[in-house]
Order: C-alpha cells, then sequence, then structure tokens
C-alpha cells in the first residue's frame, strides 16, 4: 500500500506561483520537476490557489522526425497554393486570349465557339451535326485555344501552321 503525501500550503503556493510565472511550461512539467504524485494534484492546486486560465493551456510534444515532417507539409501546402493560384491566372489568361482572338477572328459568340470547336465528336452528332472528331479536345489529348482558333478560322485557307 503507497503512503499518502502531505503537501504544505507555502509548497503548493510555490508551485503555482512558479507555473504562473512560466518557470513550467505546464502543470505535468512542474509535476515532474518537483516529483508530486498523484493524476491532477498541481491543477487542483491551481484551480484553488492560482489562475484557472492556465489549465485549458495545451503543450504540443512532438519528436523531432514528427517536427521535420511537419514543416515539410506545411511547405508543400504553401507549394500547391501557389501552383494553385498560377494554374487559375493561366485560365484567365487562356480564356482572355480566347476572347482577343475570337474578336480577331471575327466570332461573336465565343461561347458557341467553344462548343462547336472544343465538343467531342459524339456530342456534336448527337446533336444532329457533322462530326468533329478529329479537333476534339477531349479525343486528340488537348488542342491549345489558338491551335483551335486557327484550324476554325482558317482551315480552308491553311494560314495557321
Amino acid at each position: 500500500m503507497k503512503s499518502a503525501v502531505r503537501y504544505s500550503e507555502a509548497f503548493k503556493l510555490q508551485v503555482v506561483r512558479e507555473i504562473e510565472q512560466g518557470r513550467f511550461e505546464s502543470p505535468g512539467a512542474a509535476k515532474r520537476a518537483y516529483g508530486v504524485r498523484g493524476q491532477g494534484t498541481v491543477e487542483r492546486w491551481i484551480r484553488k490557489f492560482g489562475k484557472d486560465h492556465l489549465l485549458g493551456k495545451v503543450v504540443r510534444i512532438m519528436k523531432a522526425d514528427e517536427q521535420t515532417e511537419l514543416q515539410v507539409l506545411r511547405k508543400q501546402v504553401r507549394e500547391l497554393k501557389n501552383a494553385l493560384a498560377d494554374a487559375h491566372l493561366d485560365v484567365k489568361l487562356e480564356q482572355a486570349y480566347v476572347k482577343l482572338a475570337c474578336e480577331a477572328a471575327g466570332i461573336r459568340d465565343v461561347e458557341e465557339f467553344k462548343k462547336n470547336t472544343l465538343g467531342c465528336g459524339e456530342c456534336t452528332r448527337r446533336q444532329g451535326g457533322p462530326s468533329r472528331r478529329s479537333q476534339c479536345v477531349v479525343c486528340t489529348g488537348g488542342y491549345e485555344s489558338a491551335e483551335l482558333l486557327c484550324g476554325a478560322t482558317f482551315a480552308s485557307t491553311s494560314a495557321c501552321g
């Protein structure tokens, strides 16, 4: 049977004061430093003699490799956010380029142009139109907007390379 340990009020106040002054990061650290036994003993002292706000303090203990992994993951998140921003910018530039190219080619309805030019032959056949499978982005693996525009506008003259 374990013997009960009784701590003096002066000792309890000293431990609580040192925690409040920041000497210890947590009640658990003070408990280990002074060899206090018992689950929640120091926390009870803080509730009784100190400031309650210290009880909610979160202490994160990590191994060095966990900290390194966390840093690597945070760096990857930053890089992915930057890549996503770049991709959004590329899409906006591409949309602006298609609009300007359509205006220069005399195409008034950009959305209709995209539907007709970027659509799959299967979609066009279902709509009753001629097959454009050779110009379908999905079937061909992708075209640049300029190539599609040149192909649609200057197909008969072969002006575009």
